[in-house]
């Protein structure tokens, strides 16, 4: 009885171990499969240093992210530039873009495209004052970079929706594009769905977030919790071929924003399984 015991309970240990070895491992994210790719943006851990944020983004398994200056200054070495490299490139993190960077000055526009030259991106978020964007005009011909210009909603007067963006560029370097802000320009009462249709071959990164309303009141929130059409969003996503980056802004509970980040990039691949 006792062999008999054994054996059983060898046969269940080997009948385990085979279970566990042909457990299927993790599939890629579904936005793997997509012309956009989920990507973080750098604004979102304004309050945590760069190792918080690249641990954050592994569990989260997000591989894109636009660097903010907090995390690597505008007057940094080029040693430290690499390094900062070799960091994103051991959790298999790119960094796709710089920005955004708020300029007021020519000698501002002239330190971050440099910045962004030596960093080694080819794309620029930025906040230019109006009377600049003839001298950003020049810089793009110039570096040969692609400019994309944020939107802030209702609260302050510079770019505050996609048609506004638009009125200034559309007769400058198609180099020079916008950030579409999906909730600020929510928050200004457009439809970023409509929006993104309009002006998809100037759109060359964006900003993922929800909001509570489509006036100054409206609110972040994580994603899927607030009022913008998420499937319709993904589907015209499909439909404009659009290629570049879908960033992750969370700007909720931002001194621990980690079970909101959690939800929203979970939600997002969740609706871009469902429309598919």
């Amino acid at each position: 009885m006792k062999k008999i015991l054994i054996a059983i309970a060898s046969l269940l240990v080997l009948g385990a171990s085979a279970q566990k070895s042909e457990r299927p491992a993790p599939q890629p994210p579904i936005d793997t499969y997509e012309k956009f790719k989920i990507g973080m943006a750098g604004y979102t851990f304004v309050k945590f240093d760069l190792d918080k944020t690249l641990e954050t983004m592994e569990r989260a398994d997000v591989h894109y992210l636009c660097i903010k200056d907090f995390h690597l200054p505008l007057n940094s070495t080029d040693e430290q530039i690499a390094a900062f490299h070799e960091k994103l490139k051991s959790k298999g993190v790119t960094g796709y873009a710089v920005g955004p960077i708020y300029m007021k000055t020519k000698g501002a526009v002239d330190t971050a495209f440099e910045y962004a030259k030596r960093v080694g991106v080819k794309l620029i978020v930025g906040v230019p004052n109006h009377e600049l964007l003839p001298y950003v005009n020049q810089k793009v011909k110039e570096y040969d970079m692609k400019y994309a210009i944020h939107m802030h909603g209702p609260d302050i007067a510079l770019y505050p929706d996609a048609d506004d963006v638009w009125q200034h560029i559309k007769n400058l370097d198609s180099r020079i594009g916008m950030c579409l802000d999906i909730g600020h320009d929510t928050r200004n009462g457009k439809d970023p769905v409509k929006d993104l249709e309009k002006y998809h071959k100037r759109i060359y990164d964006m900003h993922l977030k929800d909001v509570t309303g489509n006036t100054k009141l409206g609110y972040s929130v994580e994603v899927g919790r607030g009022i913008i059409d998420f499937p319709a969003f993904v589907k015209m996503l499909r439909k404009t071929g659009y290629s570049g980056m879908v960033s992750l802004e969370h700007e909720r509970n931002m001194d621990n924003p980690f079970m909101g980040i959690a939800e929203s990039i979970g939600y997002i691949r969740g609706v871009i399984r469902a429309t598919k």
